[in-house]
C-alpha cells in the first residue's frame, strides 16, 4: 500500500521533533502534528519557562544576602507582567526556532491535534493522513484529583501565565513540580504554604536528601506542612471567580489563599488520541505500552517520551528519540539504559543525583558505604544566611565503583552533570580522590571525602 508519509509523528515536542527531524535528514518524508505551540512541554509551559522564573525568584533572596557584601538594597521592586511577558517573549522565540528546524529538515508541520483512525491512519481537524509509521510523543499533563471546589484550583500550566500573583499561596504536592513552585512563588515575595498528604516530600529521592531539603524549604520561609491534606475548596466570594479561595482542610481547620496550585503529578496526555482504534494498549495511568524497541502493541506505531511514564525527563525523551532512529535505519536493537541518569529539581536550594540513593542501594542488597557531609559555603560566611549544603557518595565496596552521588544546595544541577559522566564512566572512589579539587568551591568536597565522612558501612 502507498502512504502519504514513511514517518507521522503526534506531538512536537522535544522527543517528537528530535525524530520527525533526524527521520527525514535520512530521507524519510515526514509530518508532524501539534495541536499546541511547537516545543512541548518542556520549551512552553515546563523546563524552560520554569527554570526563568526560578532566576528571577533567586534574586529576591539575593537583595537579602548582597547586604552582608556592602551592597545597600534601595528599595528594589518586583513587576510580575514584566516577567511574565519577557518569559512569554523568549518562549515564542524559541517556537520559532523549532518552527525554522522542522521547516529546515523538510518535515511538514500540521496544526492541530492528531486522533487515530487505524493503525496507519490518523485524523487532524477532519482531515485523514495516512503513514507506514506512525510516533506518539505527546507527553504528560498535570493531574488534578476531583473533588468539592477543585474548579477552583490551577496547574502548572497555569502558573506562567497569571494576571497578577497573590499575596499568599497554597502549593499543594509533594513532587518537584511542587517545590520547585513554592520556591518560586516564595522569592518572588508570596506567602506560601507548601501542603502534602505524606510523611516527608519528593518521594523516591535519597531519604537524607529529603530531610535536609524539606528543613531547607522552611529556613527559607516557605510554611512547609506535611500530613496535611485538602477536603473542599470554596470561593471566599461566590460572585467573585478570581477572588480568594477558602480551603478547608481534612484536619478540621480552614484559612483563605489567593491562588491554590495543584501539583500533585502528570499522566501520559492520551485522552484524545483514540488508541483503541489502532489496537494500542496501555496500562497504569494510561501509559502506552511499548517493548524495548519503543514499539507499541500495533506494529507500525511507536511511542516515547512522557507518553509512555518511564523517566519523565526531556533529555530521556531525547535519547529515546536518537536510539528509535538508530533501530529504523540501522537495524541497532534499543538497549537504553535508564539507570545513573542524572537529573536535578530546581527549588531553593537546589538538588543534584545521579545513581542509586541509599534505600535503592539496599533495596539490591548490595554491600556499600556512605560519605556524607554538610556545611555552610562561604557564600553565608558573610551573607548572614543560614542555608546549608549537602553531599553524598554512595560506594561499592565489591569493586569501589561510586554508584550513587547526591547534593541539596547551589549549583546542584552543574556540578552533578559532571558526576553523572564519572558514574556512567564507571569511576570509582580512588579516581574521585586522585582528581584535585578545584578550590574554593563547594563541589571539590566530592573528591575530598576522607575516613571522617564515612557516614556507615551497609
Amino acid at each position: 500500500m502507498a502512504y502519504q508519509y514513511d514517518l507521522f509523528v503526534i506531538g512536537a515536542g522535544s522527543g517528537g521533533v528530535r525524530a520527525s527531524r533526524v527521520a527525514a535528514s535520512k530521507g524519510y518524508k515526514v509530518a508532524v502534528a501539534e495541536g499546541s505551540a511547537l516545543g512541548g512541554t518542556c520549551v512552553n509551559i515546563g523546563c524552560v519557562p520554569k527554570k526563568l522564573f526560578v532566576y528571577a525568584s533567586e534574586y529576591g533572596h539575593g537583595f537579602d544576602e548582597a547586604a552582608g557584601f556592602g551592597w545597600s538594597n534601595k528599595g528594589a521592586e518586583f513587576n510580575w507582567s514584566v516577567l511574565r511577558d519577557n518569559k512569554t517573549k523568549e518562549i515564542e522565540r524559541l517556537n520559532g526556532i523549532y518552527g525554522n528546524m522542522l521547516g529546515n529538515a523538510g518535515v511538514e508541520v500540521i496544526s492541530g491535534f492528531a486522533s487515530f483512525v487505524d493503525a496507519h491512519t490518523v485524523s487532524v481537524d477532519g482531515k485523514t493522513y495516512t503513514a507506514e509509521r506512525i510516533l506518539i510523543a505527546v507527553g504528560a499533563k498535570p493531574f488534578i484529583p476531583q473533588f468539592d471546589g477543585s474548579e477552583f484550583v490551577v496547574s502548572s500550566n497555569e502558573m506562567f501565565y497569571l494576571d497578577a500573583l497573590p499575596k499568599k499561596a497554597l502549593v499543594v504536592g509533594g513532587g518537584y513540580i511542587a517545590v520547585e513552585f513554592a520556591g518560586i512563588l516564595n522569592g518572588l515575595g508570596v506567602e506560601t504554604t507548601l501542603a502534602y498528604r505524606g510523611d516527608q516530600l519528593l518521594r523516591g529521592f535519597d531519604q537524607d536528601v529529603r530531610d535536609f531539603a524539606s528543613e531547607e524549604y522552611r529556613k527559607s520561609g516557605i510554611d512547609l506542612r506535611l500530613n496535611t491534606d485538602v477536603a473542599r475548596i470554596e470561593l471566599a466570594d461566590a460572585n467573585d471567580q478570581n477572588g480568594a479561595r477558602i480551603v478547608h482542610f481534612k484536619d478540621g481547620h480552614s484559612e483563605e489563599f489567593g491562588l491554590i496550585l495543584y501539583a500533585t503529578g502528570r499522566v501520559p496526555n492520551v485522552d484524545a488520541l483514540a488508541l483503541e482504534n489502532a489496537g494500542i494498549e496501555t496500562g497504569k495511568n494510561g501509559a502506552v505500552k511499548v517493548d524495548n524497541n519503543f514499539t507499541t502493541t500495533a506494529g507500525s506505531v511507536f511511542a516515547l517520551g512522557d507518553v509512555t511514564d518511564k523517566i519523565q525527563l526531556t533529555p530521556v525523551a531525547i535519547k529515546e528519540a536518537m536510539a528509535l532512529i538508530d533501530y529504523w535505519f540501522d537495524g541497532k536493537e534499543v538497549d537504553f539504559d535508564y539507570d545513573n541518569i542524572p537529573t536535578a529539581v530546581f527549588s531553593q536550594p537546589a538538588i543534584g543525583t545521579v545513581g542509586l540513593s541509599e534505600q535503592e542501594a539496599e533495596s539490591r542488597g548490595l554491600d556499600f558505604r556512605v560519605y556524607q557531609t554538610d556545611f555552610r559555603a562561604m557564600k553565608h560566611t558573610l551573607s548572614g544566611g543560614t542555608a546549608r549544603s549537602l553531599m553524598k557518595l554512595l560506594v561499592n565496596n565489591a569493586d569501589e565503583k561510586v554508584i550513587g552521588a547526591h547534593m541539596v544546595g547551589d549549583y546542584s544541577g552543574e556540578i552533578i552533570q559532571g558526576l553523572g559522566i564519572a558514574i556512567k564512566a564507571g569511576a570509582t572512589k580512588a579516581d574521585f580522590d586522585a582528581t584535585v579539587g578545584v578550590h574554593p568551591t563547594s563541589a571539590e568536597e566530592f573528591v575530598t571525602f576522607s575516613a571522617n565522612a564515612l557516614k556507615e558501612r551497609k
